[in-house]
């Protein structure tokens, strides 16, 4: 189902446990090629001469080497899942399919069956427009015919579209007792119910089909997902894969902290920044981590939470609350402007984190909903225009520095809210509109291609 408002978009999709080093280019296409497995189901156990062909297109082509698309791609064909496949199993699947040359009665040879195809989709309508920077293109031939060719689209944090079903599914719309779709419907729903606002999202969600208990059970299971990344990323060491020879940090510049040798300022440390390149490193290194919204960005909030929950004494409750607010604050910015780099740059990716950090943070300090979003919209605000620029198509430079510094600006964001009255100038409404305006007039080569900026060294 395709979800067209921000009130039907609810905190568990906005939060995903998956792997890295990419949720648009590593889990996007591994979901869209699991979904594709279990379409050609019934053909395969019919058909015993079958061969796949998997063609990557626009961003998805020129870093998806890079992002380790090939791979994903290969797990989602054997019918594994990005949370419940453990990660070796993952990264083991095109090395499988590789010496075997297929599965089942399917001929499938990555080396030879996954085409980076470039910028052009030649479909049979004689198009070659991608309807999508992140464009794949699946097609199952028997006996040389065509049985089955879908073009799929890996639109941001992990979400998928196949191409028509939007035409085919018109969502349904379900009347919820708090809707909202816009930052200011948001604002004056939890005004006029009295809610808190994670209460008002938890009533929804319930009509939604979601009870409060198995919303929260989950919230804690990605809370300690994002615990075990950053723990994990604290505790290794070495070089990152990929060919950048880039070496990890957070371990040493956490013992560096723990025995106060770091640099300090008014009273503050690297605590934030070292948490979230502890969770990016292992993003990097195609780990167990969770969407938040995009893995690109995914280092970010567990920084603010972790810092928060040690400074103020955060309870699992709080901090799942903070989660919901984030949570509403990444579905407005994905309806209304984008959460894939490929489309807007990493205004979309890290700048959308910090606006969910941001206002999430508040809202665990107390703050009222009008300080939750002006603290979003600084967020937002402060990141205006970023691109992405990943050097060989990697996420690490600078994608792991730009988290680093996410954080921080996060929350000094939340701080700055909760030191006024929550009265500014510039709505995060606007903010978003400008944020897609800004996506939209950004050259193609700063959004996620490798092809501009830092990318070329």
């Amino acid at each position: 189902m395709i979800l067209l408002r921000a009130d039907h978009i609810g905190p568990l999709e906005m939060f995903k446990i998956g792997v890295g080093p990419s949720s648009s280019h590593t889990v996007g296409p591994m979901v869209a090629a699991l979904a594709f497995r279990g379409r050609i189901e019934p053909i395969l156990k019919r058909a015993d001469n079958c061969r796949l062909e998997v063609e990557l297109l626009g961003s998805l082509s020129a870093t998806g080497k890079g992002h380790a698309t090939d791979g994903a791609v290969c797990a989602g064909i054997l019918g594994y899942h990005p949370r419940l496949t453990p990660v070796k199993d993952i990264w083991d699947a095109k090395e499988l399919l590789e010496a075997k040359g297929g599965f089942e009665s399917c001929k499938f040879k990555p080396s030879t069956d996954i085409i980076f195809g470039g910028w052009n989709l030649n479909d049979p309508s004689g198009s070659t427009r991608l309807p999508h920077p992140n464009t794949m293109r699946f097609c199952l031939y028997e006996n040389d015919q065509i049985a089955l060719e879908e073009i799929w689209i890996s639109v941001g944090g992990g979400f998928v579209e196949r191409l028509g079903e939007r035409a085919e599914t018109e969502q349904k719309i379900i009347d919820l007792p708090y809707p909202y779709d816009t930052a200011q419907e948001f604002i004056d729903q939890v005004l006029k119910s009295g809610l808190s606002p994670w209460d008002l999202v938890i009533a929804n969600q319930k009509v939604l089909g979601l009870s409060e208990e198995k919303l929260r059970w989950e919230l804690g299971e990605i809370w300690k997902t994002m615990t075990n990344c950053i723990e994990a990323g604290l505790s290794t060491e070495g070089i990152l894969p990929g060919g950048l020879s880039v070496r990890r940090r957070a371990k040493k510049l956490f013992q560096e902290l723990e025995a106060g040798k770091t640099p300090a300022w008014s009273e503050h440390d690297l605590r934030p920044s070292v948490y979230a390149m502890a969770v990016n490193e292992e993003n990097a290194a195609g780990g167990r981590v969770v969407t938040a919204p995009t893995n690109g960005s995914s280092g970010l909030i567990p920084a603010v939470w972790r810092t928060l929950k040690e400074r103020q004494n955060l309870d699992d409750t709080t901090l799942q609350n903070g989660l919901i607010v984030a949570s509403v604050v990444g579905a407005l910015v994905k309806v209304h402007a984008s959460i894939s780099g490929a489309e807007v740059g990493c205004q979309g990716e890290v700048g959308t984190s910090c606006a969910m950090a941001a206002g999430g943070a508040v809202a665990m300090l107390g703050g009222n909903i009008y300080q939750i979003e002006q603290a979003a919209e600084i967020g937002i605000e402060h990141h205006l225009g970023m691109t992405c620029d990943p050097i060989m198509g990697l996420v690490q430079v600078p994608c792991i520095e730009r988290n680093a510094m996410g954080a921080v600006k996060a929350l000094n964001a939340a701080a700055l809210s909760l030191a006024s009255d929550g009265q500014h100038l510039v709505s995060l409404d606007k903010a978003l509109s400008v944020m897609k305006q800004t996506g939209l007039d950004m050259n193609n080569k700063y959004k996620e291609t490798s092809t501009g900026g830092l990318a070329l060294g």
